[in-house]
């Protein structure tokens, strides 16, 4: 996991403490970091960023 990538990433989107599903795809598909590299930042983050508006529906 680029913790660096991952930040630039989440600032230049305007993320801090939390994130959309369209969002963290948005950013898998432009800088080209895996979906679960995302999912493991936002849960290692202090604090952790929030999923929302899960495309599943697992998170609301």
């Amino acid at each position: 996991m680029d913790k660096d990538l991952i930040e630039s990433a989440f600032a230049e989107f305007g993320i801090t403490t939390e994130i959309r599903c369209e969002q963290a795809f948005a950013i898998c598909e432009k800088y080209d970091i895996p979906k679960m590299d995302i999912a493991r930042y936002c849960n290692r983050h202090d604090p952790k960023i929030k999923i929302r508006g899960c495309q599943l529906g697992c998170f609301k």
